[in-house]
């Protein structure tokens, strides 16, 4: 789909309060495309409102839970009741957990699948068949992540969901294809977003020195997400069916096909390191 000039075009962001979402809403606005986005901070949402309407673009944007269905259906018929459809579906809504299995409570369990995959399979079950129908095309985004390909301990249940999502985004590729709409997978890798303040985080990864070290690491790496925006809306233009954005996520891609065992040993090691720093500053 060409995305270098969207004047009059629709693009639909979930999560587009804040982190990548935001960005890319932004950037989508500034070639000319009208918004409408969802998400739960309610102030964050009005902030994104604010500064896309000063682009002179158009935008609806309602509070809403991607993981309860009785919301996004009736946020669909919001939508629906001001555009037959929307033109490019951008499910970016996330969270993150950090724990292992023994200590990932089935509450937490409900918690992270209900946004990170049901999230998605909710905004195509209720934007998709309306782009179908109008036969126009247009372009499907489903925020994977660079734990969609690589598993470790640490991030046990959130690699589950982000796996799941790169599996349905690839299925649904197959599917749409035929009806002109492309589908992409984005795997970002380490960003600077504020998902890494609002995970969850259980057992050895709630320790203070632990998460603490995991949000400096972000921080420091500070890959921002206005590059990831730019790199989704190349990989939007190419029709990349799985799109790796920061180098460590290219690289991670890469070694994962080449030398799968090469990521597992690196996984052990960072375990390793992990409950060794968690010992050392043990009670």
């Amino acid at each position: 789909m060409d995305v270098s000039k969207l004047d009059g075009k629709t693009v639909l962001v979930t999560g587009g309060a804040s982190g990548i979402g935001k960005a890319t809403a932004l950037a989508f606005a500034r070639r000319g495309a009208n918004l409408i986005l969802c998400d739960v901070n309610e102030a964050g949402l009005a902030e994104t409102e604010q500064q896309i309407r000063a682009l002179g673009r158009d935008v609806f944007a309602q509070c809403v839970d991607v993981a309860n269905r009785h919301d996004m259906e009736a946020f669909a018929d919001a939508v629906h009741a001001r555009v037959e459809a929307v033109d490019i579906l951008m499910n970016n809504a996330g969270v993150a957990l950090g724990a292992g299995m023994l200590d990932t409570s089935l509450e937490d369990w409900d918690w992270i699948v209900g946004i990170n995959f049901w999230g998605v399979i909710h905004g195509c079950h209720y934007f998709v068949p309306a782009m179908v129908k109008r036969g126009r095309g247009g372009h499907v985004i489903n925020l994977s992540s660079t734990a969609g390909y690589v598993a470790g301990e640490a991030l046990l249940a959130y690699s589950t969901t982000k796996f799941a999502v790169l599996g349905f985004s690839e299925a649904l590729r197959d599917e749409l294809g035929r009806h002109g709409i492309g589908v992409t997978a984005v795997c970002p890798g380490v960003i600077n977003t504020p998902i890494t303040q609002s995970a969850r985080m259980r057992g050895l990864q709630a320790l203070p020195v632990l998460r603490d070290g995991m949000i400096d690491a972000f921080r420091r790496r500070n890959y921002p997400p206005e590059r990831v925006a730019d790199n989704i809306l190349k990989a939007v233009q190419r029709n990349r069916a799985v799109a790796p954005i920061s180098p460590e996520a290219w690289f991670a891609y890469v070694v994962k096909r080449l030398a799968p065992w090469a990521i597992a040993w690196m996984n052990r090691r960072l375990g390793e390191r992990m409950r060794r720093e968690a010992g050392a500053h043990a009670p």
